[in-house]
């Protein structure tokens, strides 16, 4: 029996019962079409999860009793914050679903001097909730515990002069640094900067390495703006982490 792992934006207790919010709600009852009694797995994102099972099925409604409470161990032991050069469309999607698979801590969206996106902030808070329900749906896929936070999209300027992560990377094709040149943050904490589809420009590439940031190329070949924070942090978290 498949049991669907279902996120809920609410405090969670052992033996306990709650009403399903509606968007959990819609996916349990009107998409899954789960019938009472069947068991189900919750997390709100504070770490680890819930057994639990669906009780009082109405047709607008569902309850349910919230069961033991399960540790969860598959967080990376690695911090990395992406900032992420904002991308058009489902690329940008592509890029949040992505990196929290493969254990990101934390997206910072970006406008560069190369990025196509410009919005009003009305569309942008819209963007900003879009893209943290694709990290919510991602976590819940992964089996994550923790649902990574997708902030507020800021200036490029703004961000690199305020981060203070131990160990700051910007991706950037033509440097001849690889990973392989750095020793591990002692504090686990990492920025890792990413361009748009055009590429960082030479002066965020100086901006950068002036606040710290050092350039580092991911092997020969150029990457996609949505697929540099895979590779990214499948290659953090071989060398540090838990790959």
């Amino acid at each position: 029996m498949r049991i669907p792992r279902i996120y809920v934006d609410l405090p969670l207790a052992e033996h306990s019962t709650i009403e399903l919010p509606d968007g959990a709600f819609q996916h349990c009852c009107k998409v899954l079409r789960l019938k009472e009694n069947h068991p189900i797995t919750l997390f709100n994102g504070k770490g680890g999860q819930f057994k639990a099972e669906l009780v009082n099925v109405q047709k607008r409604s569902a309850q349910v009793e919230v069961g033991t409470f399960e540790e969860l161990t598959n967080e990376s032991p690695l911090k990395v914050t992406i900032g992420q050069s904002i991308s058009r469309g489902e690329r940008m999607d592509y890029a949040v679903q992505k990196a929290v698979e493969a254990g990101v801590y934390k997206i910072q969206p970006l406008f560069s001097e190369r990025c196509e996106v410009r919005l009003n902030d009305a569309r942008l808070e819209k963007r900003v909730q879009h893209w943290q329900q694709v990290a919510i749906s991602a976590a819940e896929q992964s089996g994550r515990g923790i649902v990574p936070e997708v902030c507020f999209p800021i200036e490029l300027e703004k961000w690199v002069p305020d981060c203070n992560d131990m160990l700051k990377l910007t991706l950037h094709h033509h440097s001849p640094r690889p990973l392989s040149d750095f020793a591990e943050p002692t504090n686990k904490q990492i920025a890792l900067l990413i361009g748009p589809e055009g590429g960082l420009s030479e002066t965020e590439v100086a901006l950068a390495k002036q606040y710290g940031f050092s350039a580092i190329a991911l092997g020969p070949r150029v990457l996609r703006t949505e697929t540099a924070p895979i590779v990214a942090l499948t290659a953090l978290n071989i060398r540090w982490g838990d790959i």
